[in-house]
């Protein structure tokens, strides 16, 4: 993994910012992720063409970076397939409960200034930072 570099986080998140204000924008839409998974999922015939591109559009950007940079997008998993499908599982749970994901409220919710969203991202940041402390700390 690369050194943590501020200009390329900034970029990043500038991007991230402009893809979402262009979305609302553009469509009147929240750029979060689970929820224009599902409706693709749902198959609502109107709304198909624009989730799909969006979904292709975040599996391509990674790839294309890959070629750009020469550099393989391969992650190293920290647990075996039992704990990453328990994680998604989890992460599936969360995001139903939470009527969305980070994207959603933490980048598209707390920017509108919804008070539902920012609750919502302090709830994920405090539970994941509960998380790490448990499975690093106590559980070894």
């Amino acid at each position: 993994m690369a050194e943590f570099n501020a200009l390329s986080a900034l970029g990043g998140g500038v991007m991230i910012g402009l893809a979402s204000a262009l979305m609302l924008i553009g469509l009147g839409r929240i750029a979060g992720i689970s929820g224009i998974l599902g409706g693709l999922l749902a198959w609502r015939r109107h709304e198909t063409a624009w989730r799909a591109a969006f979904i292709a559009g975040l599996v391509l950007g990674g790839l294309l970076f890959a070629l750009a940079s020469g550099h393989a997008l391969a992650p190293r998993l920290q647990t075996g397939w039992p704990g990453m499908i328990a994680a998604g599982l989890l992460v599936g749970v969360g995001t139903r409960l939470g009527s969305g994901c980070t994207s959603g409220h933490g980048v598209c919710g707390i920017a509108r200034l919804s008070p539902r969203s920012m609750v919502a991202t302090v709830t994920f940041m405090v539970t994941a930072a509960i998380t790490v402390f448990v499975v690093r700390h106590l559980l070894g």
